[in-house]
């Protein structure tokens, strides 16, 4: 739920710091407030105005604070002390417009007698004076890229960008309606300018060619900010909707609204908090929910069994073409074994009363495979008695089979060969040696 403050006046300009702990200046009425990122009440004021401050604007480092003022004066402050550190003086009417250049140690301004002025902070004094635009000059923002450049933008539908080392303006981009706000993305290669109903974006680069121009608001809009990554735009207005863009589409992708219009909005640095200033002096602050971790180990979804069985009903038709689904062939147990070169167990596998008794040529075959491996005798060796006992009653049994006799006859010479010394031990083995003997 946001949090409401109110403030002595319409808020006019809102500023976060750019270093840690992110507090951030509120210019309303008389006065410029700090309030800490989650505080209630402001932390310091500074009220050294007779009249109207304006535009309260923190130096990269967030040491220092500049703002104009409705007498004409521009004040430098420090933050950690009350009293300006400078005063600069030149402006004849109210200066609604002030910003540090990105060397640090230079201030522009713009001012409501249509001048745009560079100042020095060291000396206080001015640098140069820029009489071009022919209205109000409202807005501006100073290039991170080039410390010499500065663009202001006036109520006399123009945007204007200088260079500090020449005398006249570099570039005049028309707007077609009395410029509220101008900002310049970190890169310095696009101009976004609100006046009226549009918000245009413009290529520096091409000589101030449009790009996109967007009405997606239907009162004026007064303020527009960046998010950190530069994936977002906001703009607030006086139809009192926030709308945020996507910076590569240009299409709304979200919209606040509030209770009454919009003349001051901005974000912090991390994106966590969003500030937006009304016309009947209510600061709304709203902080994103911390994200929750998400659980680590997410059971992967199994696909649903209707996409199975999804094709089971379909009828081909005359101009299909069907693929027939490969049949699985299946290995029996002696199979998988004699693959796996386990002799041993592939003989006893097929020595168990279904193959034995119902498809002896099983069997056989096992043992002849075995043989042309040349791991039968191995297979037939260290067996116990029953186990010789079953192998010798099926060779007796099928040795005078035509079909069978040329293997099982090798086997029987096996047998007697590995099983000779043990003769006389037994006498269920003796029996069926004899039982052989008789067959042969």
């Amino acid at each position: 739920t946001p949090v409401q403050i109110k403030e002595f006046g319409a808020v006019n300009k809102i500023d976060f710091s750019q270093v840690p702990p992110y507090n951030y200046a509120v210019s309303a009425s008389s006065r410029i407030h700090i309030y800490g990122r989650y505080s209630q009440e402001p932390i310091k004021t500074f009220s050294r105005f007779k009249d109207a401050a304006y535009c309260a604007t923190y130096r990269d480092d967030g040491n220092l604070l500049v703002a104009g003022s409705e007498e004409g004066s521009i004040r430098l402050f420090d933050i950690s002390g009350k009293a300006p550190l400078r005063q600069f003086d030149g402006h004849t009417k109210a200066v609604h417009v002030v910003g540090f250049l990105s060397d640090k140690y230079r201030i522009f301004s713009g001012g409501d007698d249509y001048s745009s002025n560079l100042w020095d902070i060291p000396s206080a004094t001015e640098i140069v004076s820029y009489s071009e635009h022919t209205d109000y000059v409202r807005c501006g923002c100073a290039s991170k890229v080039n410390a010499d450049v500065f663009i202001t933008g006036s109520y006399d539908h123009t945007v204007k960008l200088f260079d500090a080392r020449t005398k006249r303006s570099v570039m005049t981009i028309e707007h077609g309606q009395p410029v509220e706000s101008v900002l310049l993305f970190p890169s310095g290669g696009l101009l976004v300018s609100a006046g009226g109903r549009y918000v245009k974006v413009w290529d520096v680069l091409k000589g101030g060619q449009l790009l996109v121009s967007l009405k997606n608001h239907h009162k004026t809009v007064t303020c527009l900010c960046l998010n950190s990554s530069g994936q977002r735009l906001l703009s607030g207005s006086l139809d009192r909707h926030v709308k945020i863009y996507s910076t590569t589409s240009y299409k709304v992708v979200h919209s606040f609204n509030y209770a009454t219009s919009i003349l001051s909005l901005a974000l912090s640095p991390e994106d966590e908090t969003i500030v937006v200033g009304m016309t009947n002096g209510v600061l709304n602050v709203k902080h994103r929910k911390p994200e929750e971790r998400k659980e680590k180990s997410q059971k992967k979804r199994q696909p649903a069994y209707r996409t199975y069985v999804k094709g089971r009903t379909y009828m081909p038709k005359q101009e299909d073409f069907c693929v027939s689904k490969p049949v699985k062939r299946v290995l029996r147990k002696y199979d998988k074994l004699l693959k796996s070169f386990q002799s041993s167990k592939a003989l006893d596998a097929v020595l168990e009363p279904p193959i034995r008794l119902y498809t002896p040529e099983v069997t056989v075959a096992v043992m002849q495979e075995l043989h042309r491996r040349g791991t039968l005798r191995s297979a037939l060796a260290g067996r116990d008695e029953k186990q010789v006992n079953l192998l010798l009653t099926f060779v007796a049994r099928r040795v005078t089979e035509p079909r069978f006799t040329p293997v099982l006859v090798t086997v029987a010479d096996m047998i007697t060969d590995i099983y000779q010394p043990v003769v006389g031990q037994s006498a269920i083995v003796d029996r069926q040696f004899l039982r052989l003997q008789e067959a042969i």
